[in-house]
């Protein structure tokens, strides 16, 4: 299994508001909610229903264990949706609800992970403005964090990341916004403006485009990641679009891996044609703490990783492959279902 690529997958980290605030580095807590106007209300309700917070927290303290386990998996790339704006910028987006950003130097609490790769394609990236992007885009540059999916220019939004893996090989991902998300439309790069690579729809003709993208750039034994925010925060259902739409990049575009995110808790996952789809993988991070009324659908539990290897794949094609003894399997997960769903599918895939 030496040359087995490990992939760590992790959907939503909300370094903003209630999480920023706790971090060595805090920024204003003015933000402009419904219900809310200091973000540091998150943190008295997280210290109402579990005790207080010994503040300043280390950068470390918000991965918890999950540390020790990324040191045991020891993955060889680290992947998130980054749903926070790093900034000091105080252009925050007018019309929106909930804004998300986190203090320029408390990255640190994303290099104590060693995370790789960050989703930017989502809808709070631009939270705090074109300025705010452009920060987010520097201070991940200056880290050596690659990211996909936000930009100066549709080009540059739409330009995948790409990481050697040494000895192994290369993953490539593309990271992709759906206006189901929430993301508004205003968001959506262009050729002259800033903005996130949105998808224009779930056509065929959406994934003929992606293939020529990925055609573009793809080499036998790539893993291709297509990395995707879509659909609601809550509800296991999965629109029959997001899977003939994810069907159709595994088919007609040579995409490997669906990296699905944008639903607080994990989604249903699926494989097909020996290739996996994580239609969503949870929030991994959030100030949600002390936040009730959605208890019964597991948004404290997520789906971490994959371990991926173009040993077991077809060799004329040279793409990626999961031994499984069906071709299609599909799980689909509803709350009774949540605990065992991780320790089952360590089970059921492997190369």
């Amino acid at each position: 299994m030496d040359s087995a690529i490990t992939l760590f997958m992790a959907g939503d980290v909300m370094t903003g508001r209630g999480i920023d605030q706790v971090l060595p580095y805090p920024s204003d807590p003015a933000i402009h909610e419904p219900y809310l106007k200091s973000a540091r209300g998150y943190v008295k309700l997280a210290e109402e229903a579990n005790g207080p917070i010994q503040q300043p927290v280390d950068f470390s303290y918000i991965w918890g264990d999950a540390l020790d386990e990324l040191e045991r998996r020891s993955p060889d790339v680290r992947m998130i949706n980054l749903e926070a704006s790093i900034t000091g910028s105080d252009d925050y987006w007018e019309g929106k609800d909930f804004h998300y950003r986190m203090n320029p130097k408390n990255i640190a609490c994303l290099t104590a992970a060693t995370i790789d790769f960050c989703s930017l394609a989502n809808n709070h990236i631009l939270d705090w403005g074109y300025s705010g992007l452009r920060e987010t885009l520097e201070v991940l540059k200056k880290v050596k964090v690659k990211n996909a999916g936000a930009g100066q220019t549709l080009k540059e939004a739409g330009a995948p990341a790409v990481m050697e893996v040494h000895g192994k090989g290369r993953v490539i991902v593309f990271s992709f916004g759906a206006g189901s998300s929430g993301i508004p439309s205003a968001w959506g790069a262009s050729e002259t403006e800033p903005g996130v690579n949105l998808l224009p729809d779930l056509s065929k003709r959406t994934i003929d485009s992606i293939g020529e993208k990925v055609r573009a750039v793809k080499a036998r034994g790539d893993i291709v990641v297509a990395s995707i925010h879509w659909g609601r925060n809550w509800g296991y259902e999965v629109p029959p679009d997001q899977i003939s739409f994810a069907h159709g990049l595994i088919d007609e575009a040579e995409v490997d891996i669906i990296h699905g995110h944008s639903s607080h808790h994990v989604k249903g996952i699926e494989v097909y044609q020996g290739k996996l789809i994580l239609y969503g993988c949870g929030d991994f991070l959030n100030d949600y703490e002390g936040i009730s009324g959605y208890e019964a659908y597991g948004d404290d539990l997520t789906l971490l990783q994959a371990q991926c290897t173009t040993r077991c794949a077809e060799k004329e094609k040279g793409g990626l492959g999961f031994s499984l003894t069906n071709r299609t399997q599909r799980i689909d997960v509803t709350g009774h279902m949540v605990n065992g769903l991780i320790k089952s599918l360590e089970n059921k895939i492997s190369c």
